[in-house]
């Protein structure tokens, strides 16, 4: 019994109807100088790691005391970021510092000045300072603001779980 060889793959750069035109945008190797659009000189990182070291190069962080004396004295607003259930399992900044809750997803819009689903105060100048549970994306997402123009935004070195061990105030969510 005979049997008809398989057929050869197509290759990546090969024109195929199948291939949807972003896969083939990012899977066609190009030569230095020949991109396609915006975003594609963005940077590589090795590991989120890396990645991590290059957002808080740009921020001067904050500890959980140096937040908590900012806000108390009107000089900066906390953002929480967490996750409901976070906020739910070890409870939030007390409600008379006028925490924020913004969850991750939702950060850029509610801050950007220029859009449309922003907080009415949003401005490029607002001192921001975006708390997690234990400061990695909240470093992540304090540069992202920078990166929008939000430029005094920065994050609690060690998050939530820095400010309830340092004994601020918190209260059940």
């Amino acid at each position: 019994m005979t049997t008809a060889a398989p057929s050869p793959a197509p290759s990546p750069s090969s024109e195929s109807p199948a291939l949807h035109w972003q896969t083939e945008l990012f899977a066609t190797r190009r030569r230095p100088g020949e991109h396609p659009g915006r975003g594609w000189d963005a940077p590589v990182y090795a590991g989120i790691d890396d990645q991590l070291e290059d957002s808080r190069s740009r921020l001067s962080r904050v500890s959980a005391r140096t937040a908590y004396q900012e806000v108390l004295h009107g000089r900066a607003v906390i953002v929480d970021i967490r996750p409901q259930f976070q906020r739910e399992r070890d409870g939030v900044v007390d409600a008379s510092l006028a925490p924020l809750q913004v969850e991750r997803n939702h950060l850029e819009w509610r801050f950007d000045p220029r859009h449309e689903a922003r907080l009415p105060i949003a401005a490029f100048d607002l001192r921001v300072i975006v708390m997690c549970e234990e400061g990695y994306t909240s470093s992540l997402a304090a540069d992202a603001l920078v990166r929008l123009g939000v430029y005094r935004a920065t994050d609690v070195v060690g998050g939530f779980a820095a400010w309830a061990a340092a004994g601020l105030p918190v209260a059940p969510a």
